[in-house]
């Protein structure tokens, strides 16, 4: 994987930049729409590619270790030879799906004991069998193990978990260094700054990940309950230490506006299931605000979703979603999911445009106030 960084904006840490995969090139700053399953949920690859404007998704490490399985998706040639997209995937370890199941699990040194969600059999995630079920899998990018501890951890609890994560990164790499991947394509290993919401530990997680010489670096456990003003502050203390030269992702981040927050502190790629979750719970993201189209004011308004949107922004009205939600059609899941999405990446892809003209501050500035604006 190269990274070309092309533009850094004057007014800020914005960056405009070129990742370059061998399943395709993603144009940065990116938000990357989450396909826990190995699927985007109620939006076909079809969409992702014409209607979203997609240029990389992600798969979930837990989710498709447990279903379909190692052997389904070794037989198929990987998860792009099983599902079907051809662009780049990025896939998560599964730590934070693991670390989440608190009454079903046990943590140790070795690796993290866990009970399937959805059969309640045993299993057990180490560093090196995540590395083998991630080449498996076979994703352009692979996340390492870490432990993704609460937000309002204290000092002593962050600290230990630190220490953890540290020790189980050199054995994400020591073992990512020994394997090859399975299906002729290259892999890149991204490490994992935690450190919760503590500045030197933030501070030292990322000189430690920065040493590593990784293809990328992310950025996680933020926005797992701490206020938001620490998150951007925790982004700062990291951006400052992780190297210019390579991708910065900030992992399961966020709002419209956290993402904009974001890219004027240096992060270049984004996920999050927030545009899809809310998509079928009838919250549109919009330039003008959110809107919730289980709301009557929509009976009558025969307007566009969207005139400046993606091509069913353009068709559908704000008044036939509302009925298709009232209605309870599946249709109404499967397009505010798609105009979400399409939101997202229209959101990111003019940043970039702003952040190549040198705007980029201005630009941010006049229209962050109206994204959480209620319609």
């Amino acid at each position: 994987m190269e990274f070309q960084l092309q533009y850094t904006d004057p007014a800020s840490e914005a960056r405009a930049g070129v990742i370059t995969t061998d399943h395709g090139k993603i144009e940065t700053p990116i938000f990357m729409p989450v396909g826990t399953c190995g699927a985007v949920k109620a939006v076909h690859f079809s969409e992702l590619r014409n209607q979203v404007k997609a240029q990389i998704i992600l798969g979930n490490t837990y989710h498709l270790y447990l279903r379909p399985g190692l052997e389904v998706l070794r037989a198929a040639g990987g998860l792009h030879g099983f599902n079907g997209w051809e662009r780049p995937i990025l896939t998560d370890s599964g730590g934070f799906q693991v670390f989440s199941l608190s009454g079903i699990r046990k943590l140790t040194e070795e690796g993290c004991e866990f009970r399937s969600h959805i059969d309640g059999s045993k299993h057990i995630f180490t560093p090196e069998n995540v590395m083998d079920t991630e080449r498996i899998i076979g994703a352009d990018i692979m996340m390492a193990l870490d432990e993704c501890p609460p937000g309002l951890s204290d000092y002593a609890y962050a600290k230990k978990s630190l220490g953890m994560t540290q020790r189980w990164l050199d054995r994400c790499i020591k073992r990512f260094n020994e394997t090859e991947p399975l299906y002729g394509y290259k892999q890149s290993l991204f490490p994992i700054v935690q450190g919760c919401t503590f500045k030197d530990l933030r501070q030292e997680a990322a000189k430690f990940v920065a040493d590593k010489g990784a293809d990328g670096n992310a950025i996680g456990g933020l926005a797992v309950g701490e206020p938001t003003e620490v998150m951007y502050e925790m982004i700062e203390v990291v951006n400052e230490i992780l190297p210019k030269d390579k991708p910065r992702y900030l992992m399961g981040v966020g709002t419209p506006q956290n993402i904009l927050e974001g890219i004027e502190r240096g992060v270049d790629m984004f996920d999050c299931v927030m545009p899809t979750r809310n998509g079928r719970n009838a919250m549109l993201f919009t330039y003008e605000g959110t809107m919730n189209m289980k709301n009557k004011k929509w009976e009558m308004d025969f307007s566009p979703l969207d005139p400046d949107g993606c091509e069913i922004d353009k068709v559908t009205t704000k008044a036939y979603l509302h009925h298709l939600f009232k209605a309870q059609e599946l249709l109404a899941m499967q397009i505010a999911s798609i105009h979400n999405l399409a939101f997202y990446l229209r959101l990111v892809t003019d940043a970039r445009k702003h952040i190549l003209a040198g705007d980029f501050v201005q630009w941010k500035n006049s229209v962050v106030g109206q994204l959480g604006i209620r319609r």
